[in-house]
């Protein structure tokens, strides 16, 4: 009977806290940033100081997107949050730097977006040392929750703002790449995240080369680690985050200037929210510097047992102040003067031509990305011989297809154009390989990453074009001269064989700027050419003077 009675008691007393919270009235802990009041409500703290810290919680991650960004922003700029504490004693608010947990309960509360909400969380039964044991640790989805009254008091947010945070808190889980597109990291490639395989769903995952080579490729490895089957797709990113870019820009560009404008505030008010933290906490530090000493004014003075500890309370009080003054004149002197006329006329600017913005070296690749998942939800990929294609789903609900080309096997950003392939395969039927190498410099091309030419650099193409090497006596295997092979063979001066070539007398071919001249050597042998060369061997007496020597021009 005792044991039945008891277990009625517990029964009624849950089920009556149960009848009070569907009331909205039930409270066992009150989140920091709100007291209780009479009638068993609560209300907003009437510290400022305390409203404005989770207020710039909330204002932070609106602008960072992440809890560990903002995590990080706070200390950086060394900002102290309300902390409760438990316990007779103990003040209620404690000022520390925070931890992700304290900022992750903040934000995933909804008592802050001003609803009353019970049974958040759900028991569940285990057995430990052969006893029965009640665990109470299972996150319930809100709509799984027992009571949630909207609008029960006055919130930090509204109640769109917390569901909006709580999706965006939901899709930066990394670890859930299937749910989510992960947060915003570092790294070259502008879209992980957002693909997802058009073969199996799955998402694609993004890989990066060697150090320093800046080239990334998306790729799914479908069921390879369940059923070691082989990877679905894969495809490198430079070229379809280009074209995926360029489609973010196109529909960017209306709203150019007015994120212009909204940046330029952004500046002006980019110290204020420190300052505002800065000032609230030296208030509180002179109100308890001015009670530390009323406290002290009031005890005797020959007392030195209480005088001594009130004396030394308010000595740590005025440096706490002292210490908040120089951190606010520090902060003034630090700070970045106001946007000047040339700086608001360079960023309307950029308003107007976002893909200048979009390319300048100076913003960063997060700011990219978030721009893209800001109009980006998902995109479907797959891969053909030849082409991927792709289905963007933008956040409106709008769709684009866009089909993108392949680059054939081996071909790469870095590969050498198609034109001095050419070329090499030509002159290395005229010349050696160090000779090619100073005709391609002296004519100004260039490898495909942009270095000059050397004989290991010609040699190199040549073995991967399967380019023989020119042996010597080939050109005259085939009955091709040069240019001063020409003008000994017709005992006249280089610059004469020239000369007959430009008029159009002496056919000849150059393969491009600085290459040696071909000449057939039967030519040479034509009645016209052979007159012209009789000419000018007339034309110019030789010397009687042994000494004499020719100009070999």
């Amino acid at each position: 009977m005792s044991e039945m009675e008891v277990s009625v008691f517990r029964q009624r007393s849950i089920e009556a806290i149960k009848q009070k919270a569907r009331r909205g009235e039930y409270f066992s802990t009150v989140g920091v940033g709100y007291v209780k009041c009479d009638g068993d409500r609560i209300d907003k703290d009437p510290d400022r100081r305390v409203r404005d810290a989770i207020s710039l919680i909330f204002r932070k991650f609106a602008e960072l997107q992440t809890v560990r960004q903002v995590l990080v922003w706070i200390r950086q700029e060394k900002i102290f949050l309300p902390v409760l504490q438990q316990g007779p004693g103990k003040q209620p608010i404690l000022w520390k730097a925070p931890v992700y947990h304290t900022l992750h309960h903040i934000l995933t509360n909804p008592v802050y977006a001003g609803a009353y909400a019970f049974g958040r969380r759900g028991t569940t039964v285990a057995l430990v040392e052969g006893r029965k044991r009640m665990i109470r640790c299972i996150r319930r989805a809100a709509e799984s929750w027992e009571v949630l009254i909207k609008e029960h008091h006055e919130g930090y947010i509204n109640w769109e703002e917390f569901v909006r945070n709580q999706e965006i808190i939901s899709d930066n889980a990394n670890g859930k790449s299937y749910l989510g597109r992960g947060s915003v990291r570092r790294g070259e490639a502008l879209l992980p995240g957002l693909f997802r395989c058009g073969r199996c769903g799955r998402k694609l995952t993004v890989h990066y080369g060697s150090r320093g080579t800046h080239t990334q490729r998306y790729s799914c490895r479908g069921a390879f680690s369940e059923r070691a089957e082989m990877s679905c797709i894969n495809f490198g990113g430079m070229r379809v985050d280009q074209v995926v870019g360029h489609e973010v820009l196109e529909r960017v560009q209306p709203l150019g200037i007015e994120a212009a404008l909204t940046a330029m505030k952004n500046l002006e008010r980019e110290h204020s929210e420190k300052r505002l933290q800065l000032e609230n906490a030296l208030e509180q530090a002179r109100f308890e510097a001015a009670r530390a000493h009323r406290q002290y004014d009031a005890s005797d003075p020959e007392n030195r047992l209480v005088t001594s500890e009130l004396e030394r309370r308010w000595n740590e009080r005025l440096v706490a102040v002292r210490a908040l003054d120089e951190e606010l004149v520090r902060l003034e002197t630090d700070q970045k003067p106001a946007l000047t006329s040339p700086d608001r006329d360079r960023l309307l600017l950029l308003g107007e031509d976002l893909a200048l913005a979009w390319n300048n070296p100076d913003v960063a690749n997060e700011t990219r990305k978030k721009i893209v998942r800001l109009l980006i939800k998902e995109i479907v990929v797959d891969v053909s011989d030849k082409t991927i294609d792709l289905i963007i789903h933008w956040q409106g609900g709008d769709h684009t297809r866009l089909t993108i080309k392949k680059n054939r096997a081996g071909q790469t950003r870095w590969s050498n154009d198609d034109n001095v392939i050419g070329l090499i395969e030509a002159l290395a039927r005229q010349m050696p390989d160090k000779s090619i190498a100073a005709v391609l410099n002296r004519s100004g091309k260039q490898t495909g990453r942009g270095n000059t030419w050397t004989r290991m650099r010609v040699c190199s193409v040549r073995t991967q074009k399967g380019i023989a090497l020119y042996q010597e006596g080939e050109r005259k295997a085939r009955g091709e001269v040069t240019l001063n092979e020409a003008a000994d063979i017709l005992v006249v001066s280089p610059s004469t064989v020239r000369r007959m070539i430009e008029i159009g007398l002496l056919p000849a071919q150059q393969l491009c700027k600085g290459a040696p001249w071909i000449i057939r050597e039967e030519a040479l042998h034509t009645e016209n050419v052979q007159h012209e060369a009789n000419c000018r061997r007339a034309r110019v007496p030789s010397s009687q003077d042994p000494r004499q020597r020719t100009l070999n021009l």
